[in-house]
């Protein structure tokens, strides 16, 4: 069954500099392989920190105002109309941020397969996510977040 996205409410993010709103239309729809959110960006807002996932290909596709994406080594303008694919490796890592004057709204797509690792380089953390991957509604038997670091010996 179709679902409109004026008649769901926004999701509010507000962590300093990440701040954004979120419609999560996937789960809406009941997808279960395929998770799609709306987002909007005010200027000067970044969404989720800079990260990777290792499971989860995702895809943006931007529907209005302008933007930038930062990727592994460089930054990329976005406006609307474009379509970034972000594999689910070091090489997808990303972070949207509203450089612009006006709102950005985008969609991002993502598969939502499980387990997955997500890594987030620049806040030197990985997180774990088994029995529903990152965005999903089901409980997990096992998530959490660790150091980038934290290694022990396999006998220890």
């Amino acid at each position: 069954m179709p679902v409109n996205e004026a008649e769901l409410d926004w999701e509010e993010y507000d962590h300093g500099e990440t701040g954004f709103r979120r419609k999560e239309l996937g789960a809406a729809a009941d997808s279960d392989a395929l998770g799609c959110s709306l987002y909007e960006l005010d200027p000067g807002d970044r969404s989720w920190p800079y990260h990777y996932h290792t499971a989860n290909e995702e895809a943006i596709y931007v529907l209005a105002g302008t933007g930038m994406l930062r990727g592994e080594d460089d930054e990329s303008e976005l406006s609307a109309g474009d379509f970034v694919a972000l594999p689910a490796d070091e090489s997808g890592g990303h972070q949207v941020v509203n450089d612009g004057e006006e709102v950005l709204r985008y969609l991002m797509v993502s598969t939502m397969n499980e387990p997955d690792v997500t890594v987030y380089p620049e806040m030197e953390k990985f997180g774990v996510y088994v029995g529903s991957p990152p965005g999903g509604r089901e409980e997990r038997t096992f998530e959490g977040y660790f150091p980038l670091d934290a290694d022990v010996d396999y006998w220890d």
